[in-house]
């Protein structure tokens, strides 16, 4: 993009601007850009976790590097005197979105030109170089950013993973019975936790055990396709929960709440990024685990319950889920322990006891949302809309939400601390 164009034409613009419109600001307006583009290039779950804290990451250092109110993520503050934050953090997000989806850079092309002219519009006193250092400086954290999650081991994929037929351990499951999936989030390089086996759960409940009986019979229950115990608001919220990514419904929510509490610029480019750096974590954290213990799928065990060395469980060949099983191990929970540390970056934040309603991107539920009075609520929800969906224990649930909230308090203890002793966020 010609960026001294864009400039000269919002200037232009501003000489005939009498007011402002009031508007998000740019650390939020890019988050959503990034959501909407995740969103276009239908990626993954896991692919849109490390997706997000790229943008929300490279936004970050590059606001901070101005401002060096905070410990950087990776890019140290250095940005040359006089940059424009709101510049910066454009040129960032814009730059880093480019490299993550670039089929769709005619359209990021058109929303970095707008961003751009509105900030020259509001800043028409000023000289542009500030625009210019904050654009020259935005790229230049995107780059680092890049450079350094290019070798993070997302690529070269692994071979294909297809477990084994162990007792208890996990294999293909139907209807696909696809290989396991993003075996390599499990060993790629952290954002901020010592290592991805750090804050490994302490494993699913023994096969003989009185939990692993009460876990088995519950998802039996109330999982089943057609279980009567199963209330349509249940079914409702498991298939909300199946339908959009943790990076959507968690980035989605921090907006809603940014909105409602008028937070800064600088509040909001710190929120944001310690959200995304968390879930990031969470999911190498619960994909790391998921491959160390290779547990078996409720609907492999239930119809394999004879050869499991538990008396009390009952085998049902016919027994199938809600929706199909997602294709990598079961224990822990990706959806808790990804929810588990979003959740907990947000309740820190704003407070547990916060009210808030999240809304489904999915074409499949139009207009459906989920609203709750605290952030332990949504997590309750959480946990059960993956037993209830047929798809997981309850010890993964429990044990995966323990794991994603001990990841983002490793990182809002250690990570992105305020500088020069205690203050505000």
């Amino acid at each position: 993009m010609k960026i001294k164009s864009i400039i000269a034409s919002g200037l232009a613009i501003a000489g005939f601007a009498l007011c402002l419109v009031v508007r998000a600001d740019e650390v939020t307006d890019w988050n959503q850009h990034m959501l909407t583009a995740i969103k276009a290039a239908n990626q993954s779950p896991l692919v849109a976790s490390r997706s997000a804290a790229i943008v929300a990451s490279s936004v970050f250092d590059a606001v901070n590097g101005i401002e060096r109110r905070y410990d950087p993520i990776r890019v140290s503050p250095s940005a040359p005197r006089g940059a424009s934050r709101r510049a910066a953090a454009v040129q960032a997000a814009y730059a880093s979105l480019v490299k993550l989806v670039p089929a769709q850079q005619a359209d990021l092309d058109a929303k970095l030109a707008a961003s751009m002219s509105a900030i020259a519009g509001d800043e028409a006193v000023q000289d542009n170089q500030s625009m210019l250092r904050g654009i020259a400086w935005g790229q230049a954290v995107a780059d680092a950013i890049w450079t350094w999650r290019s070798t993070d081991g997302l690529t070269p994929a692994p071979p294909a993973f297809l477990g084994g037929n162990a007792v208890g351990q996990w294999r293909p499951t139907p209807p696909a019975n696809l290989s396991g999936a993003g075996e390599q989030f499990g060993y790629m390089t952290p954002w901020a936790i010592p290592s991805p086996s750090a804050f490994r759960p302490p494993g699913p409940p023994a096969l003989n055990s009185a939990e692993y009986l009460a876990d088995y019979n519950e998802v039996k229950a109330m999982g089943n396709l057609t279980s009567p115990l199963r209330t349509a608001d249940q079914t409702v919220s498991c298939n909300f929960w199946a339908q959009s990514t943790p990076a959507w419904l968690w980035n989605s929510t921090a907006l809603s709440l940014i909105d409602q509490n008028h937070t800064t610029l600088s509040q909001n480019a710190w929120l944001l990024a310690a959200l995304n750096i968390a879930m990031a974590d969470a999911v190498i954290a619960c994909w790391e685990a998921k491959y160390h213990y290779v547990f078996w799928r409720p609907i492999t065990a239930i119809p394999l319950a004879a050869t499991d060395g538990n008396d009390g469980t009952v085998e049902d060949l016919t027994w199938t889920t809600l929706f199909a099983t997602p294709n990598h191990p079961e224990y822990p929970s990706g959806h808790s322990t990804v929810s588990g540390s979003g959740a907990a970056v947000l309740a820190d934040f704003f407070g547990d006891n916060t009210a808030f309603t999240v809304y489904s991107d999915s074409a499949a539920l139009p207009g459906v949302s989920r609203s709750f009075t605290s952030f332990s609520e949504a997590l309750e929800e959480v946990k059960e809309a993956r037993i209830f969906a047929g798809i997981h224990f309850r010890a993964a649930c429990d044990d995966g939400q323990a794991t994603g909230i001990q990841v983002a308090d490793y990182i809002l203890e250690n990570s992105m601390q305020r500088r020069h002793g205690m203050g505000l966020r």
